[in-house]
């Protein structure tokens, strides 16, 4: 799924206000088509970026960062450009392929089962994940331009970072949690993906990585 992190980025930072991002020639996305995609992709959630603050629901409540490691299950990691997360342990782990992800984790066994970390970076004015527009409008323009079924759609609060999550069943049998948020001038994006008939064993594991990542050090 590194087509997703690639342009997926591209696109929210185009909705949201991009200060520069960088991609690769084999990625072919150029500033150009990434314009183009946001305005498809998010369709109208992105018109939503310049509607009253009012008209979108405020999370106030805050909700603690996932801390447990499962048993062992899950290992601390944290990268050198200022975030952390728990991550899937004995996992291989790969650096940065531009224009897809920062960071990759990838199961032993089976490549489908992977999980990426992503940033693009937006105007220093975009603070917060709601320009999108309500969580469940981008969820559902996602889920419609990628033929996927939208399981759920959750916003929440965590250190005072809003966070959306998404679940979809996307229609080549792959199942994936995404999640996005906005910190130190970024967009950050973290998917897990695995098979549908996988994702049952995995969906704890997955969760809790979701709710352990955090764009800052604290």
């Amino acid at each position: 799924m590194a087509r997703l992190s690639a342009w997926f980025l591209a696109a929210c930072a185009a909705a949201a206000g991009v200060d520069a991002f960088s991609v690769s020639d084999s990625a072919a996305v150029s500033r150009r088509e990434s314009f183009s995609k946001a305005a498809s992709l998010i369709g109208g959630a992105a018109a939503l970026v310049g509607a009253p603050a009012s008209s979108l629901a405020v999370v106030t409540d805050e909700t603690p960062k996932v801390t447990t490691r499962m048993g062992g299950l899950l290992e601390k990691y944290q990268d050198s450009r200022g975030w952390t997360i728990l991550a899937p342990s004995g996992w291989n782990k790969f650096d940065g392929e531009v224009g897809a992800y920062d960071l990759k984790w990838q199961d032993l066994v089976d490549p489908k089962e992977n999980i990426k970390v992503s940033s693009t970076p937006v105007k220093s004015t975009t603070t917060s994940v709601d320009i999108l527009g309500p969580v469940e409008d981008v969820g559902a323009s996602l889920a419609s331009k990628r033929n996927a079924k939208l399981i759920a759609a959750i916003e929440r609060q965590t250190d005072g970072i809003l966070f959306y999550t998404f679940d979809f069943a996307l229609d080549d049998g792959t199942h994936q949690l995404l999640q996005l948020c906005v910190n130190k001038g970024k967009i950050w994006s973290l998917d897990a993906n695995t098979t549908e008939k996988r994702f049952a064993k995995r969906k704890d594991m997955y969760y809790n990585v979701l709710g352990s990542f955090m764009p800052k050090l604290s």
